[in-house]
């Protein structure tokens, strides 16, 4: 009995050493960990975008009839209505032609009234056989050539009235002159002369911008920005995207996008450079974690994720923007992955870890 019991006091000792250095051995070989968690990138709508100040409607005002100004009643900066009288043509040769067209329909109209007298008479005398079938066959149609004079030279007629309307030249809409390229005593031609005005309706204002291909998606009508100009410091006007292009441009890679802005003071100016900012538009591109996450290996670029039971996964990712101490990830990842910071280069698939701190840090910054 004394030899089992010492036999027990000597081993059992030893047993429970042996058991606990196992242990230790065990635990020391689960590597402890730092994580992180990626965070949603940066959008890239902080940097304001050129864009170029249109006015919503421009028009440039020729003439349609040709002779000499007569006058003009209206000069750059001035407001007009629809309708409003701008100039005068003085147009002799049209009046001319107009009382010349007058004559021919005056002389169609006679010729008519002849010709249905003749053709009138032609067809009671046919009824006694006084005259042929033919003859007054051949009257009848005379009649109706005449008839179809008279309507060519009441259409001349019409036509030239209605040119002889546009030596009065009036708005086409509500606006400002911006420019005026005629002065009295100067030959009007209505082929191939210069604008005499152009008109511009100034409230609201169009704006055009061009967005990088990589921004166009999170561009959607309706969405409000911010409008800037150097020569108005501190000042900024509200923007609505109206409508984009539909389509990026193969040459510059960008997507037209069309804004208003309203201008009831006038204080911005058709033709202006702008800058504008998009103050609602979301960049999703993907999400940004610390550079000391990544794991570079044959396999392209990976990083190590740990999973709910602690054992390691690795994902290969896709890599965007590199902006330093952090990237951006465009695929291969989820915002609530937890990833290894500073991972060995023994990490491999299912190896189990453990994880330093229970608060993990929640930006790819630190």
């Amino acid at each position: 009995m004394l030899f089992v019991i010492g036999l027990l006091v000597g081993l059992v000792p030893r047993w429970l050493q042996r058991r606990h250095l196992q242990a230790e051995t065990r635990a020391d070989a689960v590597i402890t960990v730092d994580v992180i968690s990626p965070v949603a990138s940066k959008s890239d709508f902080g940097t304001p975008l050129p864009a170029e100040v249109q006015a919503f409607v421009q028009a440039s005002i020729h003439a349609r009839a040709s002779g000499y100004l007569k006058n003009w009643l209206v000069d750059i900066g001035e407001v007009v209505t629809n309708g409003q009288l701008l100039a005068e043509i003085d147009t002799p040769e049209l009046d001319q032609q107009l009382a010349q067209a007058k004559a021919e329909l005056d002389q169609a109209n006679a010729n008519l009234a002849l010709a249905k007298t003749t053709a009138d008479r032609w067809t009671n005398l046919l009824t006694t056989a006084s005259v042929s079938e033919q003859e007054t066959a051949e009257k009848i149609a005379d009649y109706a050539l005449k008839q179809a004079n008279v309507e060519a030279a009441r259409a001349n007629v019409q036509r030239l009235e209605d040119l002889k309307q546009f030596d009065r030249v009036t708005a086409s809409f509500d606006g400002t002159v911006t420019l005026r390229n005629t002065d009295i005593g100067q030959l009007i031609s209505a082929d191939s002369g210069p604008e005499l005005f152009r008109l511009a309706q100034i409230n609201p204002l169009r704006v055009y911008v061009r967005v990088p291909q990589p921004l166009t998606h999170a561009i959607t009508p309706g969405q409000k920005a911010e409008l800037t100009f150097q020569e108005l410091p501190g000042r900024t006007f509200e923007a609505t995207v109206t409508r984009t292009a539909g389509a990026v441009d193969p040459s510059s890679r960008t997507l037209q996008v069309e804004l208003q802005v309203a201008n009831p003071r006038g204080e911005i100016l058709a033709g202006s450079y702008a800058q504008v900012r998009f103050t609602e538009a979301t960049d999703a591109h993907g999400l940004t974690i610390s550079d000391n996450a990544l794991i570079f290996r044959a396999q392209g670029m990976q990083v190590a994720v740990v999973g709910g039971d602690n054992k390691v996964q690795l994902h290969s990712i896709k890599l965007g923007r590199d902006s330093g101490n952090t990237v951006e990830v465009l695929s291969g990842l989820n915002a609530d992955d937890r990833l290894i910071v500073n991972p060995p280069d023994s990490i491999a698939d299912g190896m189990a870890v453990r994880i330093a701190s229970t608060a993990e840090t929640n930006s790819a910054a630190k």
